[in-house]
């Protein structure tokens, strides 16, 4: 059975900390769809994921140009906002294919407007709710899915 894990998250600074524990159990690689309304955190989570990775700039969505590039040591970390994606065939101009491979981090905003042309993610993880407060659901889309959230288990305390 796949793995899954909620918690209550309040605040940008607390997104960030998810963000966070999320890129040092990503070590390994791995591939994750982030899944939410506009304004949800999904790209204050991935900067939080790219802090962990050392990535101290900014960290805007990439909207426009629907991918933007990041190299810590011998990794890269491609992230995907594919809000303005009119049709899926559109990666394949990208070389979709090439970002994903194995050892490298992806992280794809609006996955569900790539459906068909992006592989099976190892973390699907969903945003909700409003205000400072969010509630962040995940589930694992593969064994490697299931050891992150494990290890994230151990970092983050439970909700109240």
């Amino acid at each position: 059975m796949s793995e899954s894990f909620v918690r209550d998250i309040h605040g940008e600074d607390a997104m960030v900390a998810a963000g966070e524990a999320l890129g040092r159990a990503l070590m390994d690689g791995g591939v994750v769809f982030f899944h939410g309304n506009l304004g949800s955190g999904k790209t204050t989570m991935c900067r939080g994921v790219l802090r962990a990775w050392g990535h101290r700039g900014a960290v805007k969505s990439p909207t426009y140009t629907l991918v933007e590039p990041y190299r810590h040591r011998d990794t890269d970390i491609y992230h995907f906002d594919l809000y303005r994606l009119g049709d899926p065939e559109e990666l394949d101009y990208i070389g979709i294919r090439d970002y994903f491979e194995q050892g490298n981090v992806c992280l794809v905003e609006w996955p569900e407007k790539g459906e068909g042309a992006l592989p099976k993610p190892d973390l699907d993880i969903f945003l909700s709710g409003e205000g400072d407060k969010r509630q962040l659901s995940l589930e694992a889309g593969s064994s490697h899915g299931d050891r992150i959230i494990n290890s994230l288990r151990e970092v983050c305390a439970p909700n109240d």
